[in-house]
């Protein structure tokens, strides 16, 4: 009787990764390519610029000056001025208002009804989806001195002024808050919806009450969020420029000048292209520093 043989199947011959790595990338060549084009490209003029004297007008020739817009930049008083209300502008409108009354009204949310959320929900958001112009000029007419504001303080029997000569950062910070409030109210209305309720309801049991369960189960949970959340609203802060230039235009002189206005007034004002485009790296530095905090701050687990 014969045996049947069997025949053992050749191995397949392994596979070099080196020569299908580079296929692997191809279909995202052009995509490369169009950033490298479109956005790698204007921020290396942009890099080249801040270390030229290029001017709009009334110089024939550009010549590369090397640090000497960041040394003038750091001797300017207005500058230091800018950076100064930057950082108020930041605080107020970001760090403090957006974001701790975009918490206040998602927990609020939470335990209103459905037509109050509603409500409110849409009243907020349709200040955000207002072009930053319009609600600068709109913010502008409140509180400008024949406007809202002191309509109502004059119904009231109540002292008024010109907010926007007297108080110029805190009435263009109160406008950004206005505006910006509605990302910081989704944001943690999406995070407090994936805190389960069998938490919440443990820490009542064992006896902490309303806001012992906020500061310590509430907050700890959505930590990550309050990260991201501060993270992009500090970005969108340090470069607003609409709302500001159409309430005040920087002033009364320069006391609601933040750095995109500076920036803005020495590159088109006073013609000193490469001298603003100086000051837009030193902005963009504040952001990449502010951003690096944030990602560290987030890289904790809780």
């Amino acid at each position: 009787m014969a045996t049947a043989t069997k025949v053992a199947a050749a191995p397949a011959a392994p596979t070099r990764p080196g020569r299908r790595r580079p296929l692997r990338w191809l279909p995202l060549a052009p995509a490369t390519a169009l950033l490298l084009l479109f956005l790698g490209g204007p921020i290396g003029y942009c890099v080249y610029i801040a270390f030229t004297d290029m001017q709009l007008t009334g110089a024939a020739t550009t010549n590369f000056v090397g640090l000497d817009n960041f040394r003038r930049a750091f001797a300017d008083d207005d500058f230091r001025n800018a950076v100064v209300l930057t950082l108020v502008f930041t605080f107020l409108s970001s760090l403090i208002g957006q974001n701790t009354l975009g918490l206040a009204l998602a927990t609020a949310m939470r335990r209103a009804s459905k037509p109050i959320r509603t409500l409110t929900g849409s009243i907020v958001i349709a200040a955000w989806v207002v072009p930053e112009i319009v609600a600068g000029f709109l913010l502008y007419a409140f509180f400008r001195r024949e406007g809202t504001l002191n309509a109502v303080l004059d119904w009231l029997h109540l002292p008024s002024q010109n907010w926007l000569y007297t108080l110029p950062i805190l009435a263009v910070s109160f406008a950004n808050v206005w505006r910006g409030t509605a990302f910081s109210m989704l944001v943690y209305s999406a995070a407090l919806s994936e805190i389960p309720q069998e938490i919440n309801e443990a820490a009542e049991v064992d006896g902490a009450s309303g806001p012992r369960r906020f500061w310590h189960v509430t907050l700890p949970m959505i930590r990550r969020s309050i990260g991201t959340n501060l993270m992009l609203n500090t970005l969108q802060t340090l470069s607003v420029f609409g709302l500001i230039w159409a309430m005040t235009r920087g002033g009364p002189g320069n006391r609601s000048q933040t750095l995109p206005v500076f920036m803005y007034d020495q590159a088109f004002n006073k013609s000193l292209i490469g001298y603003g485009t100086a000051v837009a790296l030193l902005l963009l530095l504040v952001g990449a520093v502010f951003s690096v905090v944030y990602l560290r701050l987030m890289r904790e687990e809780v």
